[in-house]
């Protein structure tokens, strides 16, 4: 798999790690214990284009958000993470 870097253009996928889905921020810190279960047990399987946060260890070391179809694996962009902002 390759990946559109914004900042070093196509690399490979073991240039990156992978760390999930791109959303919400975690609870705050004082939140109560179920909002922080839900937030590290419970996700979602998308089918079709979604949306993950992956490191470019290899390269600019930047964080990216990456849209990627979880059927095909097949890239369809990526944009800087400091850019961009999860749908309210």
């Amino acid at each position: 798999m390759r990946i559109p870097c914004p900042h070093c253009g196509m690399r490979g996928s073991e240039e990156f790690s992978y760390r999930g889905a791109a959303g919400p921020p975690p609870p705050a810190a004082d939140a109560p214990a179920a909002s922080w279960h839900d937030h590290v047990y419970l996700r979602d399987n998308p089918f079709g284009p979604h949306r993950e946060l992956w490191h470019h260890r290899y390269g600019c070391r930047r964080w990216l958000v990456v849209t990627r179809d979880t059927r095909t694996h097949d890239i369809a962009g990526a944009v800087d993470a400091s850019a961009w902002q999860p749908p309210a």
